[in-house]
Protein backbone atom coordinates (compact mmCIF):
# COMPACT_ATOMS: atom_id res chain seq x y z
CA UNK A 1 0.00 0.00 0.00
CA UNK A 2 2.85 2.39 0.87
CA UNK A 3 4.55 1.56 -2.46
CA UNK A 4 1.40 2.42 -4.42
CA UNK A 5 1.07 5.77 -2.64
CA UNK A 6 4.72 6.59 -3.22
CA UNK A 7 4.37 5.74 -6.91
CA UNK A 8 1.24 7.89 -7.22
CA UNK A 9 3.04 10.85 -5.68
CA UNK A 10 5.90 10.46 -8.16
CA UNK A 11 3.43 10.20 -11.04
CA UNK A 12 1.68 13.37 -9.92
CA UNK A 13 4.96 15.23 -9.52
CA UNK A 14 6.02 14.05 -12.97
CA UNK A 15 3.03 15.81 -14.54
CA UNK A 16 3.83 19.03 -12.73
CA UNK A 17 0.30 19.12 -11.25
CA UNK A 18 1.17 19.19 -7.56
CA UNK A 19 -1.11 21.88 -6.18
CA UNK A 20 -3.78 22.16 -3.53
CA UNK A 21 -6.30 24.93 -4.34
CA UNK A 22 -7.81 24.95 -0.84
CA UNK A 23 -4.51 25.35 1.02
CA UNK A 24 -4.78 29.12 0.59
CA UNK A 25 -7.73 29.13 3.03
CA UNK A 26 -5.93 27.40 5.90
CA UNK A 27 -5.82 29.45 9.10
CA UNK A 28 -2.27 29.48 10.47
CA UNK A 29 -0.59 31.12 13.48
CA UNK A 30 1.19 34.30 12.49
CA UNK A 31 4.07 33.47 14.82
CA UNK A 32 5.35 29.92 15.21
CA UNK A 33 3.72 26.67 14.14
CA UNK A 34 1.59 25.74 17.13
CA UNK A 35 -2.11 25.03 17.35
CA UNK A 36 -4.62 27.79 16.69
CA UNK A 37 -6.36 28.73 19.93
CA UNK A 38 -8.96 31.31 20.87
CA UNK A 39 -6.39 34.05 21.41
CA UNK A 40 -3.85 33.00 18.78
CA UNK A 41 -2.82 35.76 16.37
CA UNK A 42 -3.29 34.23 12.93
CA UNK A 43 -3.10 35.22 9.28
CA UNK A 44 -6.82 36.01 9.56
CA UNK A 45 -6.09 38.44 12.39
CA UNK A 46 -3.46 40.22 10.32
CA UNK A 47 -5.61 40.68 7.20
CA UNK A 48 -8.68 41.70 9.18
CA UNK A 49 -6.53 44.32 10.89
CA UNK A 50 -5.21 45.52 7.53
CA UNK A 51 -8.77 45.83 6.21
CA UNK A 52 -9.73 48.01 9.18
CA UNK A 53 -6.58 50.13 8.80
CA UNK A 54 -7.29 50.56 5.07
CA UNK A 55 -10.82 51.81 5.77
CA UNK A 56 -9.51 54.28 8.36
CA UNK A 57 -6.77 55.52 6.04
CA UNK A 58 -9.25 56.18 3.22
CA UNK A 59 -12.25 57.50 5.13
CA UNK A 60 -10.50 59.39 7.95
CA UNK A 61 -6.96 60.26 6.88
CA UNK A 62 -7.78 60.57 3.18
CA UNK A 63 -10.59 63.06 3.81
CA UNK A 64 -9.01 65.00 6.69
CA UNK A 65 -8.09 68.04 4.55
CA UNK A 66 -11.57 68.37 3.03
CA UNK A 67 -10.18 70.28 0.07
CA UNK A 68 -12.45 72.05 -2.39
CA UNK A 69 -10.48 70.35 -5.14
CA UNK A 70 -10.43 66.81 -3.73
CA UNK A 71 -7.43 64.51 -3.80
CA UNK A 72 -7.74 61.01 -5.23
CA UNK A 73 -8.36 59.46 -1.84
CA UNK A 74 -10.97 62.11 -0.99
CA UNK A 75 -12.69 61.58 -4.34
CA UNK A 76 -12.88 57.81 -3.79
CA UNK A 77 -14.19 58.33 -0.25
CA UNK A 78 -16.83 60.79 -1.45
CA UNK A 79 -17.92 58.44 -4.25
CA UNK A 80 -18.24 55.57 -1.78
CA UNK A 81 -20.17 57.77 0.65
CA UNK A 82 -22.58 58.97 -2.02
CA UNK A 83 -23.03 55.45 -3.44
CA UNK A 84 -23.96 53.87 -0.09
CA UNK A 85 -26.02 56.87 1.03
CA UNK A 86 -28.18 56.65 -2.09
CA UNK A 87 -28.49 52.88 -1.68
CA UNK A 88 -29.76 53.22 1.88
CA UNK A 89 -32.18 56.02 1.00
CA UNK A 90 -33.55 54.25 -2.08
CA UNK A 91 -34.06 50.88 -0.40
CA UNK A 92 -34.79 51.63 3.27
CA UNK A 93 -36.18 55.13 2.85
CA UNK A 94 -35.26 58.30 4.70
CA UNK A 95 -35.92 56.56 8.02
CA UNK A 96 -33.09 54.19 7.20
CA UNK A 97 -30.52 57.00 6.92
CA UNK A 98 -30.27 57.01 10.71
CA UNK A 99 -28.42 53.68 10.37
CA UNK A 100 -26.25 54.80 7.45
CA UNK A 101 -22.96 54.90 9.46
CA UNK A 102 -23.22 51.19 10.29
CA UNK A 103 -24.13 50.20 6.75
CA UNK A 104 -21.35 52.36 5.32
CA UNK A 105 -18.82 50.76 7.67
CA UNK A 106 -20.06 47.30 6.73
CA UNK A 107 -19.74 48.01 3.00
CA UNK A 108 -16.27 49.53 3.23
CA UNK A 109 -14.95 46.73 5.44
CA UNK A 110 -16.17 43.99 3.08
CA UNK A 111 -14.89 45.84 0.00
CA UNK A 112 -11.41 46.23 1.46
CA UNK A 113 -11.33 42.69 2.86
CA UNK A 114 -12.27 41.37 -0.60
CA UNK A 115 -9.76 43.49 -2.49
CA UNK A 116 -6.91 42.82 -0.06
CA UNK A 117 -7.55 39.12 -0.64
CA UNK A 118 -6.68 39.62 -4.31
CA UNK A 119 -3.10 40.62 -3.47
CA UNK A 120 -0.72 37.71 -4.24
CA UNK A 121 0.31 35.78 -1.11
CA UNK A 122 -2.41 37.49 0.94
CA UNK A 123 -5.26 35.85 2.87
CA UNK A 124 -8.91 36.32 1.91
CA UNK A 125 -10.72 36.74 5.21
CA UNK A 126 -14.20 36.92 3.67
CA UNK A 127 -13.78 33.38 2.33
CA UNK A 128 -14.28 32.09 5.88
CA UNK A 129 -17.63 31.58 7.55
CA UNK A 130 -15.95 32.58 10.82
CA UNK A 131 -15.89 36.11 9.38
CA UNK A 132 -19.06 36.26 7.28
CA UNK A 133 -21.38 34.52 9.76
CA UNK A 134 -20.79 37.08 12.57
CA UNK A 135 -21.35 39.90 10.05
CA UNK A 136 -24.63 38.33 8.92
CA UNK A 137 -25.73 37.51 12.48
CA UNK A 138 -25.04 41.09 13.59
CA UNK A 139 -27.34 42.35 10.81
CA UNK A 140 -30.01 39.71 11.57
CA UNK A 141 -30.07 40.31 15.32
CA UNK A 142 -29.84 44.08 14.87
CA UNK A 143 -32.79 44.39 12.48
CA UNK A 144 -34.89 41.92 14.49
CA UNK A 145 -34.39 43.86 17.72
CA UNK A 146 -34.99 47.13 15.85
CA UNK A 147 -38.18 45.74 14.33
CA UNK A 148 -39.67 44.90 17.73
CA UNK A 149 -38.45 48.14 19.33
CA UNK A 150 -39.94 50.27 16.54
CA UNK A 151 -43.15 48.34 15.93
CA UNK A 152 -43.74 46.13 18.95
CA UNK A 153 -46.00 43.19 18.13
CA UNK A 154 -46.73 44.93 14.82
CA UNK A 155 -43.39 43.62 13.57
CA UNK A 156 -45.03 40.20 13.29
CA UNK A 157 -47.05 41.69 10.42
CA UNK A 158 -43.95 40.98 8.33
CA UNK A 159 -44.97 37.32 8.37
CA UNK A 160 -48.67 37.84 7.68
CA UNK A 161 -49.40 38.34 3.98
CA UNK A 162 -52.65 40.28 4.22
CA UNK A 163 -52.97 40.57 0.44
CA UNK A 164 -53.23 36.79 0.01
CA UNK A 165 -56.49 34.82 0.25
CA UNK A 166 -57.38 34.10 3.88
CA UNK A 167 -57.01 30.26 3.70
CA UNK A 168 -53.46 30.65 2.35
CA UNK A 169 -52.26 33.15 4.94
CA UNK A 170 -51.30 30.63 7.67
CA UNK A 171 -49.31 28.56 5.17
CA UNK A 172 -47.59 31.67 3.82
CA UNK A 173 -46.88 32.80 7.39
CA UNK A 174 -44.98 29.57 8.07
CA UNK A 175 -43.00 29.99 4.85
CA UNK A 176 -42.23 33.61 5.75
CA UNK A 177 -40.99 32.63 9.23
CA UNK A 178 -38.72 29.91 7.81
CA UNK A 179 -37.33 32.23 5.13
CA UNK A 180 -36.72 34.92 7.76
CA UNK A 181 -34.61 32.64 9.94
CA UNK A 182 -32.70 31.37 6.90
CA UNK A 183 -31.57 34.94 6.15
CA UNK A 184 -28.31 34.93 8.15
CA UNK A 185 -27.31 31.60 6.61
CA UNK A 186 -27.89 32.70 3.01
CA UNK A 187 -26.44 36.15 3.76
CA UNK A 188 -23.14 34.69 4.97
CA UNK A 189 -22.85 31.73 2.59
CA UNK A 190 -23.37 33.91 -0.49
CA UNK A 191 -20.39 36.12 0.35
CA UNK A 192 -17.99 33.41 1.56
CA UNK A 193 -18.96 30.91 -1.15
CA UNK A 194 -18.49 33.28 -4.07
CA UNK A 195 -15.17 34.61 -2.80
CA UNK A 196 -13.82 31.13 -2.01
CA UNK A 197 -14.91 29.65 -5.35
CA UNK A 198 -13.20 32.38 -7.41
CA UNK A 199 -9.91 32.13 -5.54
CA UNK A 200 -9.92 28.33 -5.80
CA UNK A 201 -10.43 28.48 -9.57
CA UNK A 202 -7.54 30.94 -9.95
CA UNK A 203 -5.31 28.57 -7.95
CA UNK A 204 -6.32 25.65 -10.19
CA UNK A 205 -5.41 27.58 -13.34
CA UNK A 206 -2.14 28.63 -11.70
CA UNK A 207 -1.34 24.95 -11.10
CA UNK A 208 -1.89 24.10 -14.77
CA UNK A 209 0.39 27.00 -15.76
CA UNK A 210 3.33 24.75 -14.81
CA UNK A 211 2.63 22.61 -17.86
CA UNK A 212 4.36 24.06 -20.93
CA UNK A 213 1.70 22.71 -23.29
CA UNK A 214 -1.16 24.61 -21.66
CA UNK A 215 0.65 27.43 -19.86
CA UNK A 216 -0.39 30.17 -22.37
CA UNK A 217 -4.03 29.16 -22.01
CA UNK A 218 -3.68 28.99 -18.23
CA UNK A 219 -2.14 32.46 -18.06
CA UNK A 220 -4.99 33.88 -20.15
CA UNK A 221 -7.51 32.09 -17.93
CA UNK A 222 -5.83 33.43 -14.77
CA UNK A 223 -5.90 36.97 -16.17
CA UNK A 224 -9.58 36.66 -17.10
CA UNK A 225 -10.50 35.14 -13.74
CA UNK A 226 -8.54 37.77 -11.85
CA UNK A 227 -10.42 40.51 -13.71
CA UNK A 228 -13.68 38.75 -12.88
CA UNK A 229 -12.68 38.45 -9.23
CA UNK A 230 -12.05 42.20 -9.05
CA UNK A 231 -15.64 42.66 -10.20
CA UNK A 232 -16.91 39.97 -7.83
CA UNK A 233 -15.08 41.60 -4.89
CA UNK A 234 -17.15 44.74 -5.39
CA UNK A 235 -20.41 43.02 -6.36
CA UNK A 236 -20.41 40.75 -3.33
CA UNK A 237 -19.88 43.73 -1.01
CA UNK A 238 -22.73 45.49 -2.81
CA UNK A 239 -25.05 42.46 -2.56
CA UNK A 240 -24.30 42.00 1.16
CA UNK A 241 -24.98 45.69 1.79
CA UNK A 242 -28.15 45.99 -0.28
CA UNK A 243 -29.60 42.90 1.43
CA UNK A 244 -28.83 44.60 4.74
CA UNK A 245 -30.82 47.60 3.50
CA UNK A 246 -33.71 45.33 2.49
CA UNK A 247 -33.74 43.72 5.94
CA UNK A 248 -33.60 47.16 7.54
CA UNK A 249 -36.60 48.23 5.45
CA UNK A 250 -38.53 45.20 6.71
CA UNK A 251 -37.71 46.17 10.29
CA UNK A 252 -38.82 49.78 9.81
CA UNK A 253 -41.90 49.00 7.67
CA UNK A 254 -42.94 45.39 8.37
CA UNK A 255 -46.42 45.42 6.85
CA UNK A 256 -46.88 43.54 3.57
Amino acid sequence: MATDTHGAEHATEGTGLVFHPMDQFIVKPLFGNGDVGMFTITNVTLWLFLAVVSVVLLMVVGTSRRAIVPSRSQSIAELAYGFVHKMVEDVAGKDGLKYFPYIMTLFMFIVFANFLGLIPMSFTTTSHFAVTVPLALAVFIGVTVLGFVKNGAGFLGLFWVSSAPLPLRPVLAIIEVISYFVRPMSHSIRLAGNVMAGHAVIKVFAGFAALAAVSPISILAITAMYGLEVLVAFIQAYVFTILTCVYLKDALHPSH
